[in-house]
């Protein structure tokens, strides 16, 4: 009998980005966050049914939340469904929280959730402490995007 040479086709596990996040705002740092999530929410993020259009990081009591994130109901699990759009708790060390909220109250920057992922089997989020843009500068970035592929089509054809 001959060898199979093709490898199995393995399920990989999806991330989900927020690309919105990175026009509206500037990012200045970010870090990573694990999140505490039940089974139907783990298995729902594994096959990319998720969304951070609208979410957006919260201290309180001195905890960080993962407000309006939006995880789509697993469509298998049928006793225990989750909430599509509950406050989920992420886990950091308290020091760090500390310092994210003091930044966050201090200069006016908002904390914003970049993109969900998996590490080492588990969800991680990655949060940014980000500043917004005023549309003057969306613009700007804009009309540069723009100028940056006229450049590229024209060298492109310059070389055909």
């Amino acid at each position: 009998m001959a060898k199979q040479t093709g490898k199995k086709a393995s399920a990989e596990p999806h991330s989900i980005q927020n690309r919105r996040a990175r026009f509206d705002y500037n990012i200045l740092e970010s870090h990573e966050a694990g999140i505490a999530l039940l089974g139907s929410e783990v298995k729902s993020l594994y096959l990319g049914k998720g969304h951070l259009n609208d979410a957006f990081c919260r201290v309180l009591n001195g905890e960080l939340f993962l407000v309006n994130a939006d995880i789509e109901p697993y469509e298998k699990a049928n006793v225990f469904q989750h909430e599509r759009r509950r406050d989920r708790k992420l886990l950091m060390h308290r020091k760090e929280i500390n310092t994210l909220d003091r930044k966050s109250m201090e200069k006016g920057l908002s904390l914003i959730p970049l993109a969900l992922y998996f590490k080492n089997g588990k969800v991680k989020v990655n949060i940014g402490l980000g500043k917004g843009k005023a549309l003057y500068d969306k613009r700007d970035k804009i009309a540069q995007d723009d100028e940056r592929r006229e450049v590229e089509r024209i060298r492109a054809h310059k070389f055909e």
